[in-house]
């Protein structure tokens, strides 16, 4: 399993910064890797909301679909499965002292036999994890 977890600080309100990262259609604008997200449903973002991801990975496009599967007060979790893999994205904000912290965990493993290939996967995902967080730091530097 691949797994990286990186906590950023930023200007923005709590409330803000959590509105913006629950709506994963964001995720476009700060993933360099995310060439397309589009939340699928209407309404409160909240247990269920649907987002389409198009994910370029090795070359290739990939489309991702992520499911809201845990919502709480300053936390929530995207989860999602195809047939080869699984990815589970928890973000976390949180207020300390004079600023916002955004905490983001990601998980990603091969399902079934791929699973075995899952120290390689752990290799080219922290290269792609590192530009996103790279990319969500710039964002939350920015007026919110």
């Amino acid at each position: 399993m691949a797994h990286i977890v990186n906590t950023l600080r930023t200007a923005w309100p709590p409330e803000t910064a959590f509105a913006y990262m629950a709506d994963f259609s964001h995720a476009a604008e700060w993933d360099p890797s995310v060439v397309e997200a589009t939340r699928q449903d209407t309404g409160a973002i909240g247990v269920g909301s649907v987002f389409d991801l198009a994910v370029w990975v090795g070359g290739r496009r990939m489309p991702l679909r992520y499911e809201v599967t845990d919502f709480a007060p300053g936390r929530v979790t995207f989860t999602a499965r195809s047939a080869t893999l699984e990815s589970v994205d928890t973000v976390t904000v949180t207020h300390r002292e004079d600023a916002t912290e955004v905490t983001y965990d990601a998980r990603i493993h091969f399902r079934s036999l791929l699973r075995l290939a899952d120290p390689l996967l752990a290799l080219g995902f922290r290269q792609v994890a590192d530009r996103a967080i790279r990319g969500l730091a710039q964002r939350l530097t920015e007026a919110a």
